[in-house]
């Protein structure tokens, strides 16, 4: 009953929007920022269809489109490394290898993305960084905030990740695509090859499209489904337009360093304002990413410290969403 009632002022803002869309629906900016916002939102999709032609949401979603990462992971690349430096290759490689005193597990640095504030994080021991979830799946009870569960789990820093079932915009513990954690799959909705996100056994970042049990034959401990992937053994995924993938949106990005160093990205953004996919690719090559896999950002961006929410989660209207969205999976540096 709660969420019907609240669902009334959204539906009406839904109405309000669409009047002020009908004022400048013809705008070429404004076309393509309302056109991918809506395809991005995925419950508002309506909106572009009812004021543009399916033909004109087409050419839109093609300037927004990108040439997908084929090439496999070299997992040899990386060596990993997790002991402390005393010389650096630049600046950033500084920043990211001088360790804060009396903490060898992490390091939080503020950063800019597009001239957006954003959150780095970066993590030393790779061994650590593994899947968290919600308590129980498809139950309708199981939807847990990023927070909850990093704290449920023991967790020191946590980001959300994978794909989930979402109708009403409200979230569910219902996840799509596949879940493994711990070498073992916990979720699979589909036997299709995917895009998964995870790390072997060896604790190096696997980005691999498979099904769960080829993941697994390939020695995936902790993986989830989300992308695309941004960067592959160095080399950055093309996109088809200035754009650079999707429009702005506040974003999620999980990478590694060829020396086994994880890096967590979380801006601060809503649709429409906040970092492009080129920026974020662009911030995370200066810190020494060799890989990099975007996660589930918008509304469901989160960034958890010692149990505090650190970023500023709003919803597609602007709204501060206090503790997180309820979410299904992410990744956490756990004890």
């Amino acid at each position: 009953m709660k969420h019907k009632k609240i669902m009334i002022p959204m539906i009406c803002l839904d109405i309000l929007v669409a009047i002020c869309f009908v004022v400048v629906y013809g705008v070429d900016k404004f076309k393509q920022t309302i056109i991918s916002t809506a395809l991005a939102t995925k419950t508002h999709q309506y909106i572009a269809y009812t004021f543009y032609s399916e033909d004109t949401v087409k050419n839109i979603a093609n300037q927004n489109s990108y040439e997908e990462i084929t090439d496999t992971v070299n997992l040899d690349d990386i060596v990993i490394d997790t002991s402390p430096k005393t010389t650096y290759e630049n600046e950033y490689d500084e920043k990211v290898l001088v360790r804060d005193p009396g903490n060898n597990d992490y390091k939080y640095i503020p950063v800019k993305v597009g001239g957006y504030d954003a959150h780095l994080v970066v993590i030393y021991d790779p061994s650590k960084v593994k899947l968290i979830s919600s308590k129980t799946f498809n139950t309708g009870t199981g939807m847990e905030s990023i927070q909850d569960m990093c704290k449920r789990e023991n967790g020191k820093v946590c980001i959300n990740g994978g794909r989930f079932k979402d109708t009403t915009g409200w979230g569910s513990d219902i996840p799509k695509g596949t879940l493994i954690k711990d070498g073992k799959i916990i979720w699979s909705d589909s036997s299709a090859r995917r895009s998964l996100i995870g790390f072997t056994n060896d604790n190096k970042l696997l980005l691999i499209n498979a099904t769960a049990e080829e993941a697994l034959a390939k020695g995936m401990r902790d993986a989830l489904e989300f992308g695309p992937f941004l960067m592959v053994n160095g080399n950055s995924i093309k996109f088809n337009s200035e754009s650079g993938g999707y429009e702005r949106a506040a974003r999620v990005a999980i990478a590694q360093r060829k020396d086994g160093i994880v890096l967590f990205l979380v801006t601060e953004g809503v649709h429409t304002n906040g970092p492009n996919l080129k920026e974020v690719i662009d911030l995370l090559k200066l810190y020494g990413a060799y890989n990099i896999a975007n996660l589930d950002g918008g509304t469901s961006a989160q960034l958890v410290i010692n149990n505090k929410l650190i970023n500023n989660p709003k919803n597609i209207y602007g709204q501060p969403v206090e503790g997180g969205r309820k979410v299904v999976s992410g990744f956490g540096l756990l004890n």
